[in-house]
């Protein structure tokens, strides 16, 4: 007896009957989600047309932006600022350094926002100074997906020389270009080196000769796949919102839905708010978090929801809010263990985790804390006012359809 006494109270978080008084402090917790919800929105305008170092809503990763990661490996120590600047006097001005993977090995990964050899003010020159050459026009110019291609089609044939020519002009060096040659008639095919080529040849200019020992892995992503992603990120989080409504609605009756899209769209809009206040970066598998809390926030929402459905039709003689204070204390031990776990889980990967690791979880640390609030200070008191909305039009029916009628809607006159 003794062992069950012990056993029962290692499991009991929170004590049985407890009787916490939650719903009856509504307009606090509403009033700190409003306060959260309008600091996360202000923070993104700030961050894209006031605050000049960042530029942007959020600080988008490789995926969204555009750009290369680049993993270089040196062959010794060497300081991270020194690399910063080495890339900046190379023309590199937004080069991202951080360390990555074993502290003992001496290896930083590299996000830059090109694609390609050339920079932006270097397209933008071919495209406007070279559009008419000679007596031809420039029909089309188009990339290769990594960037190392550039094709440029005339309607007229050209002489190689002549855009080698225009090209040098225009400051395209001897260093960038691998290869030149026609495609066909009128088109023209430059092959220039790759990015990593590129990047290792400056670093070895500035930290000296052998400085990088190898470059394993570059990965990049052009400006348009970037914005396409944004485009499909956002539905992935519109859809998934619109298809738990459905089930919401199939699972409860129409009073729960609403509750838990608004909660659910709480949560997004904060955990996204606390990666535009840190300016951590945001890319695809940020998204992949915030699609995770929702999952979660839903899964607490309904085990709430569902206690409330069985108090609600056991207890009918109580105030309807009472019934879903006592189901939240009654589902608190559940809720807390399972938020403790998930959280303290994504709280190691946060502390110990490297790089999009360790974006995830902070995305989940703060979608836990968040998703657990709204389950119970925002979704169960949008179901409470909209219960007394739908009460109260059925006592109104029911008081219609018992009052007499007069004699003048008597149709028989009697």
């Amino acid at each position: 007896m003794a062992t069950q006494n012990q056993d029962q109270k290692f499991f009991e978080v929170i004590k049985p009957h407890s009787n916490y008084e939650f719903i009856g402090r509504t307009k606090y917790w509403i009033g700190l989600s409003i306060v959260l919800t309008i600091l996360s929105a202000v923070m993104i305008f700030l961050n894209a047309y006031v605050i000049k170092s960042r530029g942007h809503f959020l600080n988008w990763g490789v995926d969204f932006r555009g750009g290369s990661e680049i993993l270089v490996e040196f062959a010794h120590d060497v300081d991270v600022q020194k690399i910063r600047e080495a890339l900046a006097e190379s023309g590199f001005h937004d080069a991202d350094v951080v360390k990555y993977g074993d502290p003992a090995k001496w290896n930083y990964l590299v996000r830059v926002g090109a694609v390609s050899v050339l920079s932006e003010k270097q397209t933008k020159a071919i495209r406007e100074s070279m559009a008419k050459v000679g007596d031809a026009s420039l029909r089309r110019l188009d990339w290769t997906e990594g960037g190392d291609k550039l094709y440029l089609r005339y309607d007229k044939p050209l002489e190689p020389s002549v855009i080698q020519n225009s090209l040098k002009a225009l400051g395209v060096s001897a260093n960038q270009v691998q290869g030149f040659g026609r495609a066909d008639d009128n088109t023209y095919e430059v092959t220039l080196v790759g990015l990593d080529t590129e990047i290792r040849r400056h670093l070895e200019t500035k930290l000296g000769a052998g400085a990088v020992a190898a470059i394993p892995k570059v990965d990049s992503v052009g400006a348009k796949a970037g914005n396409q992603l944004k485009v499909d990120g956002a539905k992935s989080l519109i859809y998934a919102i619109l298809l738990i409504m459905v089930y919401i609605a199939f699972r409860f009756d129409l009073r729960y839905g609403p509750g838990t899209v608004v909660a659910l769209l709480h949560d997004a809009v904060i955990t996204i708010g606390a990666f535009a206040i840190t300016y951590k970066e945001f890319s695809l598998t940020t998204v992949a978090a915030v699609l995770t809390i929702i999952g979660f926030s839903m899964n607490d929402t309904v085990v709430v929801f569902d206690r409330i459905r069985e108090n609600a039709a056991r207890y009918r003689d109580r105030r309807f809010d009472r019934v879903v204070n006592q189901s939240i204390n009654e589902t608190l031990s559940r809720t807390i263990l399972t938020s403790a776990t998930v959280f303290f889980v994504t709280l190691a990967m946060n502390i110990w985790g490297v790089g999009v690791i360790r974006d995830f979880a902070f995305a989940m640390n703060v979608g836990v804390i968040v998703g657990t609030y709204s389950s119970i200070f925002i979704a169960s008191p949008i179901l409470i006012w909209l219960n007394e909305k739908f009460t109260a039009n059925q006592r109104k029916q029911q008081r219609q359809s018992r009052r007499p009628q007069r004699e003048d809607d008597d149709p028989e006159g009697l």
